[in-house]
């Protein structure tokens, strides 16, 4: 007896027992379309918190002045250092493992005017590849550019809120705003940019205008921070201390002492919303495994149901001369088709229900954002179909294991005698 023929004793049994097989088809499909989902929604809330995090800068680090605590060079300790705008070319020019960089100042507390309109107003004075470094993409207008910035133009790019604040849903690119008495031309409107790390002011809520053009306010030879990236995440730690060494040369100072000038990765706080994700998805995981499994136990009670109604007939066929094995197989074939049925039929319910949902609310809220941007998307992936079905079909066939060896293992003659 082939698995041809097994196979069509198994689909002939499965069809006489029709309610049978639909019942516990439906409850693994139930199984296996909350497994789905589930891990959909892990899928979704770790994407949702990465992009969120990583809003602020891809692979960001930042450089800002400090104090020695160790002296170098004949120089005292505890003396300050201040960063200078000649050496943020100068770091450019000299380490390689500098991708981008861009010296920025920040200024709080400005008046910005535009016609009846007033508000207090948040400064960053930039190079233009700072854009690059720190993930802002433009919807209206462009971005700063080198001769902006040689020129010292006048010009400025709006965060989200700015232009929505100010504008409303008007066009703001090529309108004049007034910064402390001083004419601005919009020239860009920063895309909506949901953050949940930044360091003292989220992008939305802040105007760029090029470096040297900030002249009109103040000074530019002390940066406050220098923004940069390094030419590959395998090289950020060689790149921070080739910095470190660098500023060390340039201000006198060693490059052992870290509190000279700090550096700081965002990196590193990669592994908290990794933590965070993977715990989630852990959780989840467990309550659709869980889910699965009771799935499985139905399995195993209908299959032992099966058995017992069907012991006359596994007595006939043994008495007809058929192995062991085969009523094994057969049993096991049954086990597998229904779980295959079950399985196919959850994820196409699982697919079903997510392209439903779409989409649920996430950060929006804490930040009052009503775009979408920080929402959690539910998206089936081959992952979760895959652990599923996987998950599934180890559950199922352990499930019906116990009854078909059961089956297997009956006496011809006292099976014939059941009643």
């Amino acid at each position: 007896m082939g698995w041809r023929f097994i196979f069509s004793e198994s689909l002939a049994a499965l069809r006489f027992y029709r309610h049978r097989t639909l019942f516990t088809t439906l409850s693994l499909a139930w199984g296996v379309a909350c497994f789905v989902i589930l891990m959909s929604f892990g899928d979704g809330f770790e994407r949702a918190l990465v992009k969120a995090f990583t809003a602020v800068g891809q692979d960001l680090i930042i450089t800002f002045g400090g104090q020695t605590s160790q002296q170098a060079g004949g120089m005292r300790t505890g003396r300050k250092i201040r960063l200078e705008y000649d050496h943020a070319q100068v770091l450019k020019e000299s380490v390689p493992l500098v991708e981008f960089l861009s010296p920025e100042i920040m200024q709080h507390g400005l008046k910005l005017h535009y016609r009846n309109r007033e508000k207090e107003a948040t400064i960053r004075a930039v190079w233009p590849e700072y854009s690059i470094i720190r993930n802002i993409r433009i919807t209206d207008g462009r971005w700063i550019n080198e001769d902006d910035r040689l020129r010292r133009h006048r010009v400025a790019v709006l965060g989200y809120e700015v232009a929505r604040e100010v504008f409303g849903g008007a066009p703001a690119v090529n309108e004049e705003i007034v910064l402390n008495g001083l004419r601005f031309t919009v020239i860009g409107v920063m895309d909506n940019k949901l953050q949940i790390s930044n360091y003292n002011r989220r992008d939305n809520q802040c105007i760029f205008i090029p470096y040297e053009t900030f002249s009109v306010f103040g000074d530019i030879q002390y940066p406050r921070y220098y923004v940069w990236r390094p030419a590959t995440p395998d090289s950020r730690d060689r790149a921070m201390q080739m910095v470190r060494a660098k500023l060390a040369e340039l201000h006198r100072f060693s490059p052992a002492d870290e509190k000279a000038v700090e550096i700081l990765a965002f990196s590193k706080f990669m592994n908290i919303i990794t933590g965070m994700s993977l715990a989630v998805k852990l959780l989840l995981g467990f309550i659709g495994a869980l889910t699965l499994a009771i799935g499985g136990v139905g399995l195993a009670n209908i299959m032992l149901a099966s058995v017992l109604e069907r012991t006359r007939e596994i007595g006939t066929v043994q008495a007809l001369g058929a192995p062991r094995g085969v009523i094994l197989r057969q049993f096991l074939c049954e086990a597998v088709l229904v779980v295959l049925a079950g399985g196919a039929l959850g994820v196409l319910f699982g697919y079903g229900a997510t392209a439903v949902i779409g989409s649920m609310p996430f950060l929006g809220p804490a930040f009052k954002d009503t775009t979408g941007v920080g929402d959690i998307r539910l998206i089936v992936g081959l992952k979760p179909i895959l652990v599923s079905m996987g998950v599934l079909f180890a559950v199922g066939v352990a499930a019906a294991l116990a009854p078909a060896i059961r089956a297997a293992r009956l006496d011809p003659i006292e099976a014939l005698h059941y009643e």
